[in-house]
């Protein structure tokens, strides 16, 4: 066919120019096995190894985002084969939205444009070489198969705690409400053991989708060491887990975002972890202040004030301890928890916690019963203030609450979220703790020295909250996580964030002018002791809801 002067469209140009024309669905029917192209299931078992992995290699996805349509068949596929929950998902498709360069024409020397460019992106679990969430799931509910690397997660132990929904990087574990319990892709490793595709693979009409065999310590190296390999654009760094999925593409996409990228919207705010930490760490600080404050009486039960503030410390304590079991999804297996000491510092918060009830609990009972009970422990002379036991017992119910505070700590940290990183946990947490035993002080002595120290710790911890909202100044096209953070707390957050501020105020001024206004102790210390209380629930509402990690790409 003719179209200009010498240049001719021949009969093969015609099949070529079609055949790139043909659209996903009609590209799949000319591959099917009705066709006579290929034998029944050949055309997925191209898409797979065909061998188990050798020593040292391990399953992994490659995705080829050139191909990649969008159509969300894989989703389906998925959803559909592991008869997930309504909104539950395994699989995700996302974009890439920007800009890319293209030469301007065939003259190398015509330089580069710019067009708008869209990449949509299939992402699912990425069976990594150090999981993070296996390495902290506290009752070892996740394996890492030895032949093949994949990552399961094993139904019938987990408890429902999500900690492994805060430790993956990638978003990756789905908590099912209607069980109880976290699941995630398996790879579908039972049809990949009899040599069939997973669901996602053989759903795919572009092939956009593979398995390839991984070698475990080039991973980490490329990830690691090199940084060579191909990565998300706008995605979690992968030198924390070492992920095993390649995405391949032609296209140059420095320019690129995830198309949620604008999109900041609060987390989840775990009221029973709210309560948890808030009243287990008030509740720690008083016991501390009550029982060195203690004295004890040789025939009576022991009903001084000083005594009365560290029980009701103890019963802070015992709340929070109980209101954690509201968070997990299986309660009646929470004795699992203490499985995973040996990685997963949720385990580790757990025995220290219960530690700590051990020792507060033998406190309390020695600080209130007659001191003739005691025995040999105690000492005839009621001029001496304090028994040596008790003395004992204090000092290792201090060592008890700076342990399970450290450990309160660790869980956050040891996430790698910006927002939860040591320089703003650990104040927020000591500071509570402190604030409970100046708090249980005002109750025991009020005096000016008690107020300014109590107004101290509360205004240095109000400094170190404030200081997250320094990345909101930052530049507008790096919008990190302490940005993103910044911007939820000065936004949809800002009354929780007001809100937190007037109650610290009210608090304050209650214990510094309380006296002088004509408040009782016992009116002035409830009345203080109540609005700060409420302002670090508040403070920790921020802490959950304010985070906002890194993700893979989403939807605009």
């Amino acid at each position: 066919m003719p179209l200009s002067g010498s240049e001719v469209r021949t009969l093969v140009d015609e099949l070529l120019h079609e055949q790139r024309e043909l659209s996903a669905v009609a590209k799949f029917a000319r591959a099917s096995p009705s066709t006579g192209n290929r034998a029944p299931g050949q055309r997925h078992r191209d898409l797979i190894p065909l061998t188990a992995p050798r020593p040292g290699e391990q399953y992994g996805f490659e995705v080829d985002l050139d191909r990649c349509s969008g159509c969300k068949g894989c989703v389906t596929a998925c959803h559909t084969l592991n008869g997930l929950d309504e909104a539950e998902s395994w699989r995700e498709v996302g974009v890439l939205l920007g800009e890319i360069q293209i030469p301007a024409s065939p003259d190398p020397n015509a330089g580069n444009r710019v067009i708008p460019w869209q990449q949509t992106v299939t992402t699912a679990c990425h069976h990594c070489v150090e999981p993070a969430c296996l390495l902290g799931c506290p009752v070892l509910a996740y394996d890492k198969d030895p032949v093949t690397g994949i990552v399961r997660h094993l139904d019938d132990q987990c408890i429902g705690c999500s900690y492994c929904i805060l430790k993956c990087p990638y978003e990756v574990p789905q908590f099912s409400a209607k069980r109880g319990i976290v699941r995630k892709c398996d790879m579908c490793q039972g049809r990949l053991a009899v040599g069939e595709a997973p669901a996602c693979v053989q759903a795919c009409p572009n092939e956009a989708i593979r398995i390839t065999h991984v070698r475990s310590d080039w991973a980490t190296i490329e990830w690691r060491e090199k940084r060579e390999a191909t990565w998300l654009p706008d995605a979690p760094a992968p030198d924390y887990t070492v992920p095993t999925t390649r995405y391949l593409t032609k296209t140059q996409r420095p320019y690129l975002a995830a198309g949620d990228h604008y999109r900041n919207r609060p987390a989840h705010a775990h009221w029973p972890l709210i309560l948890l930490l808030t009243l287990t760490q008030i509740g720690m600080g008083a016991m501390l202040a009550g029982w060195w404050r203690n004295g004890l009486p040789t025939t009576a039960w022991n009903l001084s004030r000083a005594n009365l503030v560290g029980l009701a410390g103890f019963g802070l304590f015992l709340a929070g301890l109980g209101a954690s079991v509201f968070h997990l999804g299986q309660p009646r297996k929470a004795w699992r928890v203490w499985l995973g000491w040996r990685t997963s510092w949720m385990s580790r918060e757990a025995i220290a916690l219960n530690l700590l009830l051990g020792v507060a609990g033998t406190t309390a009972a020695v600080s209130t019963v007659p001191l003739a009970w005691l025995g040999p422990l105690g000492r005839a002379d009621a001029t001496v203030p304090l028994l040596p036991f008790q003395v004992a017992l204090c000092g290792l119910l201090t060592v008890a609450v700076a342990v399970g505070v450290v450990t309160q700590i660790m869980v956050y940290v040891d996430t790698r979220r910006s927002y939860w990183s040591w320089s703003q946990t650990g104040p927020r947490f000591l500071g509570t703790v402190l604030l409970g035993t100046a708090l249980a002080g005002n109750w025991l002595e009020p005096s000016p020295v008690i107020a300014i120290g109590l107004g101290l710790i509360l205004l240095l911890k109000l400094a170190q909250e404030t200081r997250a909202l320094k990345p909101a100044q930052s530049d507008e096209s790096r919008r990190t996580q302490g940005r993103r953070s910044a911007e939820l707390i000065l936004g949809p957050l800002r009354p929780l964030w007001c809100f937190r501020l007037l109650a610290a105020a009210f608090g304050l001024a209650a214990v510094l002018f309380g006296p002088s206004a004509g408040l009782t102790p016992l009116i002035g210390g409830t009345l203080a002791s109540v609005t700060l209380l409420t302002g670090e629930l508040a403070e920790r509402w921020l802490f959950f809801a304010a985070v906002s990690p890194d993700k893979m790409p989403g939807l605009p």
